[in-house]
């Protein structure tokens, strides 16, 4: 959705993932919108400088410079009732699936935003857009996961990687907002609130309870915000992190 707000006012965008057959997916099918000479894939491993490092080197070389930088790589496993309370709540939440939620989250942004906004710094300038979340200003609401035949102890919940993983993220906006603003590059965060896919019945009528606009947001929602927060439309706005939660985070 993110490169089809780009994809939407004219900017080529260049998806990178570890994923190759993910990458050829999300191609094919913006390509079917957008048609593909504008889309680009490269391999590109978030947690490993010198793959990020690479990329950029390929890119300078080809004379491409990167204007606009969104960090939303994540781990994200779903909570869904069926099989994940073991590891997902708090009294029993592995250290090796922090270090790992963590490192792709939080530290591949730092990481991205490091090298990225380097060489923006150094050519004239540009943006850094960091997805966060509602649950950046918000502690999840585990009642919205409740399910009445389990256990209190068995109930899934949302793991405590997200909320620090997307706090987290406001931080580094704020930082590097206030670190390269004489270079003309800019920061900001995006906290989306809940997206309504296929999730189950129940689950979507607890979370739209939350929120006053009594829904929850279509996928293609958040498209004019990204289109607002990469493009000099915000010019004068750094180190914010805009929430668009249909109200949610104010109730």
């Amino acid at each position: 959705q993110h490169a089809a707000a780009l994809l939407e006012v004219g900017a080529s965008v260049i998806l990178t993932d570890i994923d190759v057959d993910g990458l050829k997916v999300a191609r094919e099918n913006l390509g079917e919108s957008f048609g593909d000479s504008g889309i680009r894939t490269m391999l590109m491993d978030v947690t490993d400088i010198e793959s990020i490092r690479q990329v950029v080197a390929e890119l300078g070389a080809e004379g491409v410079r990167v204007d606009a930088l969104i960090n939303n790589a994540a781990l994200d496993p779903k909570v869904d009732g069926n099989g994940m309370a073991e590891d997902s709540r708090l009294e029993t939440f592995p250290v090796e699936r922090w270090e790992v939620e963590l490192a792709v989250g939080l530290t591949g942004a730092f990481l991205c935003s490091q090298v990225f906004g380097t060489e923006m710094a150094a050519n004239g300038g540009g943006v850094i857009l960091n997805i966060a979340s509602d649950l950046s200003v918000l502690a999840p609401d585990q009642r919205i996961y409740h399910r009445a035949e389990l256990n209190d102890g068995d109930q899934p919940v949302k793991p405590v990687t997200y909320s620090v993983i997307k706090a987290g993220l406001v931080g580094l906006t704020r930082y590097l907002a206030t670190y390269w603003p004489d270079a003309g590059v800019r920061a900001n965060a995006l906290s989306p609130g809940g997206v309504q896919t296929d999730q189950p019945a129940e689950f979507v009528q607890r979370m739209c309870e939350l929120i006053p606009l009594g829904r929850m947001a279509a996928p293609d929602e958040y498209r004019s915000a990204v289109q607002f927060l990469c493009s000099d439309a915000s010019s004068f706005l750094t180190g914010q992190n805009i929430v668009v939660d249909g109200g949610r985070s104010v109730w």
